[in-house]
């Protein structure tokens, strides 16, 4: 008599096998994870002290070098993203200077005031981080203060 070959739903997994696997899988995910959420702000933060440092500023040149002053507070950095409508008016408005939102890896807008508080004769840029809110914390990433060690 020939045996025929099993077919795959009769050579599948035990019931053992399959907790085994998900018991596992489980152990890895509660060793990965505390690591990973860490570098993942870790990284969003990495990405605001960026956008803060090199890639506004850039777009805040090239705007002042188009009209010969940087926008106004009430402006804000929108007048980076499209022609200003509120005083003063940029007639050589040459954008969008900045290829994307001017929105924290959080979802929220980065703060822009001219003249500054904390830089008089400059700008102050800002990020709250993951903390929102109107008073400053350590969390906040700026561009008048030094990033703090760790």
């Amino acid at each position: 008599m020939e045996k025929r070959p099993l077919s795959f739903w009769q050579r599948s997994f035990s019931l053992t096998d399959v907790i085994v696997v998900v018991i596992v899988i489980a152990v890895i995910l509660a060793v990965a994870m505390p690591r990973l959420t860490g570098r993942y702000e870790k990284n969003r933060r990495a990405t605001a002290r960026e956008d803060i440092l090199v890639n506004i500023p850039e777009a805040l040149k090239l705007y002042e070098l188009d009209n010969g002053f940087l926008p106004k507070t009430p402006q804000g950095l929108s007048a980076l993203l499209q022609k200003p409508t509120v005083a003063p008016i940029p007639e050589n408005w040459n954008g969008p200077y900045l290829r994307k939102s001017s929105v924290d890896p959080w979802g929220r807008p980065y703060q822009y005031r001219y003249p500054g508080v904390h830089r008089p004769h400059s700008y102050d840029l800002y990020s709250s981080g993951k903390n929102p809110g109107p008073e400053m914390t350590k969390d906040d990433v700026v561009n008048w203060a030094p990033e703090p060690s760790k």
